[in-house]
């Protein structure tokens, strides 16, 4: 720790503080699902986290930044809840006239640490994923649920990826907390004969994890790579613990090609590149080979699921030569079929870009004018955005300014909004 002497305070070392930032980007779900093992209490056991990683602000600066910092922070997390569990226990056996101890599984918190008994998959973090996907739960609820306790995404990151204001995610985050604890919803991975019915919401949450990572909401950088690598483990892992599920297959495979393109998706001077401008040369091949064996087994499911269509959607953008040899009208055909199975407002808008550059920007633009009074896409900036290109390549200038300033406006991922700028600044002042 360094003194601020003008101040009177204190002020953390920047190096810790970069670590304690890193720590939480990379370990935050190990931590919290390690703690949450412990406690079968998700509030006690954000908290306990949380304080983990505040008092790492101070241990660290004064005896140096551990050579595990996940391993620090899950042992200081897990001994935190131990005192309080061993604080409740002692409380429960001083006053058992005034509790009501039937059912109480902490009669005493050593027997939490090892006491779950074998099991065919042991991961925390799965632990976690299926007691927030429970079918007692909402199906937005889970999924809002593990993206804010298993992720570490923060409420309002967590509500842009659902398109909703952020009091209405808080609360909404707020209610499955409560109906957890209320239920005693228990902390496992479901027996196998359950797992059909549980895994749905749990392939939605390693996808919203994905696209949160794929394109940031919000920051100074394209890419989140944490959350895109935290989703690729996680989906590799579902596909270890349900090899011959095609959901699974679909969504891995849909990760794998998407983020093949990862390393071409920015310049050096770090200026958006459209999937037009990318150098498909330098796209993993590997993860491509991969990808497309998967789709090809997803597929083969009849009817085939929304995650087989859209990584054979990503297929077709990895097998292309060059843009200009890109297959749009089998693009629309998928995207046609995906509406039907999923009938998504931003599913929609994707099929709408990919109708312009297969019929041309004036079919662009009409199919994105259709989707203009849907409410979800009302602060949705991708919307502007594909409007206002297509309306640049009609020469609709004046037009096309306006939709490029609304974008912006809804816009706040810097390298998103330099582009935006960039293209604003091409079509010059108004007259």
């Amino acid at each position: 720790m360094a003194r601020d002497g003008a101040a009177g305070g204190v002020r953390t070392d920047p190096a810790v503080a970069a670590a304690v930032a890193d720590a939480h980007r990379r370990e935050w779900a190990f931590v919290l699902a390690a703690t949450a093992r412990l406690t079968r209490d998700l509030d006690l056991a954000e908290e306990c986290v949380q304080d983990a990683y505040a008092k790492a602000l101070t241990v660290w600066g004064e005896r140096g930044i551990p050579r595990r910092p996940g391993a620090w922070l899950t042992t200081t997390a897990r001994n935190r809840a131990l005192d309080v569990l061993r604080r409740d226990a002692t409380l429960r056996r001083s006053l058992p006239q005034l509790l009501d101890l039937s059912g109480d599984p902490f009669t005493e918190p050593e027997a939490l640490v090892d006491g779950d008994g074998p099991e065919e998959f042991p991961d925390d973090r799965l632990r976690l994923i299926f007691t927030c996907c429970h079918p007692a739960l909402a199906e937005e609820a889970k999924v809002a649920l593990t993206l804010r306790l298993l992720c570490g995404l923060t409420t309002a990151e967590v509500a842009r990826a659902f398109l909703v204001g952020e009091p209405a995610m808080a609360a909404r985050i707020t209610r499955a907390k409560k109906k957890i604890a209320a239920a005693r919803i228990p902390y496992r991975v479901p027996p196998a004969d359950e797992l059909p019915a549980r895994i749905e919401a749990v392939l939605t949450v390693v996808h919203l994890l994905f696209t949160t990572g794929h394109t940031a909401p919000a920051g100074a950088d394209l890419v989140r790579r944490d959350l895109v690598e935290r989703a690729l483990d996680l989906a590799r892992m579902l596909r270890t613990l349900l090899p011959d599920d095609a959901g699974v297959a679909g969504l891995l495979a849909l990760i794998l090609l998407t983020d093949a393109r990862r390393d071409t998706r920015s310049a050096d001077d770090g200026r958006l590149l459209l999937l037009a401008e990318q150098d498909r040369t330098q796209w993993d091949r590997a993860a491509i080979g991969e990808g497309i064996a998967l789709v090809r087994e997803a597929l083969r499911r009849r009817p085939p699921g929304r995650f087989a269509l859209m990584a054979a959607i990503a297929a077709v953008h990895a097998e292309a030569p060059s843009w200009e040899e890109t297959d749009w009208r089998e693009v629309v055909a998928l995207y046609d079929l995906l509406v039907q199975i999923w009938p998504s407002p931003v599913v929609a808008l994707n099929r709408a870009v990919a109708v312009g550059f297969a019929g041309g920007p004036a079919a662009g633009l009409a199919a994105v004018d259709a989707l203009a009074a849907e409410p979800q896409l009302a602060g949705y900036g991708y919307l502007a955005a594909a409007r206002a290109d297509f309306l640049r390549r009609l020469g609709r200038t004046a037009e096309a300014r306006s939709a490029y300033e609304e974008a912006l406006l809804l816009t706040e991922n810097a390298v998103e909004r330099d582009f935006l700028a960039g293209r604003l600044e091409q079509l010059g002042s108004a007259d």
